[in-house]
């Protein structure tokens, strides 16, 4: 009988083979995870809401489906999470910000419909920062989300909660939102292997410029898995690509001639840290070693663009804070407060010349990489800060200097994943980003793969998973909210 904590280590794709070999029920998953939950949870504050006796009731009748040989779909009986963003029926949505009562959605969203048609056991709802616009776990509402490496350092954000689950084995497929780097900069100050993919292949219930949902995992072939259910058509979102079958069981890659750029430089933002840069660069070499192609890609963003991106989402945020009572808005943290302020007052000329620049933004991103099979770069210029700042530089405010690698992606709707590369001297998680044409999330997923399979054992993620020492049974109170 594998120990708790080593049933919270198995990947999905682990699960599911000792599922349909019986030697593991999809009750004894929950178990096991739900007694690391109970022992990280304090510290970690990865839960907006638990879920209790309706996860040990998904995880029942999934068991029971396994025993007869009909599983109901390809993650039945996996532990899943959710970021709180993404409607549940019943179960209340915060925002992630303490100014105004959390609202109760009456539907599910596509992706959680989604999860339930394939049997998914859903753990939880994951916390996010205010309104998802600070790269941290920082939130006036669920306080400060930590690392499971090491709780002096942040998750990142905005899929704060989602990340933190991921690598402390609460869950082994997580699903988080990105709209700027919001799923990549948790994974890659967390050590995942993340995804956000094309524009439009995942439903959302609110699509958006530049939004997205992904799978946040600990490998490429349990986001493959993820990424086969979050995919499929709804039409509630009239933004998300027609019907289409991904062969996204197949992630063998001969890396013999493919193309590949090597982006170390954004061309806006913060400098990168000398050990991303060497790390990364690294990843370069080992696909040159097989047979790949490798050239240099040129800085695309401009520091214009950028900004004007940061004042696009200020005026959305100033909005969302105006709509808020006298009270509510003393609620809201103190940087998002001083943060919004700067779209106050801006004309509706100057947004609009904010929203060409995404545009053009999107239109220098295809162009610069459309050469290339994929294009390897930092996901974020610095490593892991501390817990407590809501971004890398602190309670400055320098806009979103930290994501010229990463917004890029979602304004042209490309493909873009994440997995670890190595490590600081510290030990802190250093990610690569392999982002990809527009629609070709398998060749992004397949190149990730590939690397996964030819990286050093220096750059292979110990995970801290821990405790599951107990032989508690899941709880059965229900789901409980936080805050």
């Amino acid at each position: 009988m594998e120990s708790q904590t080593a049933i919270a280590r198995m990947t999905a794709t682990d699960l599911l083979v000792h599922y349909a070999d019986t030697s593991l029920s999809p009750v004894e998953v929950l178990q096991a995870v739900s007694a690391v939950i109970d022992e990280r949870e304090p510290v970690l504050n990865a839960f907006w809401v638990r879920s209790g006796d309706s996860a040990l009731q998904e995880a029942r009748a999934s068991e029971q489906r396994w025993a007869r040989g009909e599983p109901l779909g390809p993650i039945d009986g996996v532990p899943v999470t959710l970021k709180e963003n993404i409607a549940r029926a019943g179960v209340p949505q915060s925002s992630g910000h303490a100014g105004a009562e959390p609202t109760v959605p009456e539907h599910n969203s596509p992706i959680a419909d989604r999860v339930a048609e394939s049997g998914g056991v859903v753990v939880g709802s994951t916390v996010m920062p205010d309104w998802g616009m600070l790269s941290s776990g920082v939130s006036s509402r669920h306080g400060i989300t930590r690392s499971p490496w090491d709780p002096s350092w942040t998750t990142g954000g905005s899929s704060s909660g989602a990340g933190a689950a991921c690598a402390a084995g609460y869950a082994p497929l997580n699903v988080g939102t990105d709209i700027g780097g919001s799923v990549r900069l948790p994974g890659t100050w967390l050590g995942l292997t993340t995804l956000k993919p094309s524009s439009g292949r995942v439903p959302l219930d609110v699509p958006y410029l530049g939004r997205a949902a992904g799978p946040m995992t600990r490998s490429a072939e349990d986001a493959a898995l993820l990424l086969s259910v979050l995919a499929r058509p709804d039409v509630r979102d009239w933004t998300s690509l027609p019907p289409e079958e991904l062969p996204l069981r197949d992630l063998g890659l001969d890396v013999t001639g493919l193309r590949v750029g090597l982006h170390l430089d954004a061309g806006c933002g913060m400098p990168v840290a000398p050990e991303v840069a060497e790390a990364v660069a690294a990843v370069a070499l080992a696909f040159a070693g097989a047979g790949a192609v490798v050239e240099e890609v040129a800085p695309f963003v401009t520091p214009g663009m950028l900004a004007d991106l940061d004042l696009f989402w200020r005026v959305r945020s100033w909005n969302d804070y105006s709509a808020l009572p006298p009270e509510g808005r003393e609620q809201i943290l103190p940087y998002i407060r001083r943060w919004v302020q700067g779209g106050s007052e801006v004309s509706g000329s100057r947004i609009l010349e904010c929203y060409q620049q995404t545009m053009n933004l999107q239109q220098a991103t295809v162009a610069a990489t459309q050469a290339f099979d994929v294009v390897l770069s930092p996901v974020a210029p610095g490593v892991a800060f501390d817990a407590e700042w809501p971004m890398p530089f602190g309670n400055e405010d320098r806009g979103m200097a930290h994501i010229g690698f990463t917004a890029a992606y979602n304004m042209s709707g490309q493909p873009a994943a994440t997995t670890n590369c190595g490590f600081t001297v510290e030990g802190k998680p250093i990610g690569v980003q392999v982002a990809g044409r527009r629609f070709d999330d398998v060749g992004v997923l397949r190149a990730v793969r590939w690397y996964e399979g030819a990286r050093p054992a220096s750059a292979v993620p110990d995970w801290p998973i821990t405790g599951g020492t107990t032989t508690d049974r899941p709880t059965t109170d229900g789901a409980t909210a936080r805050g």
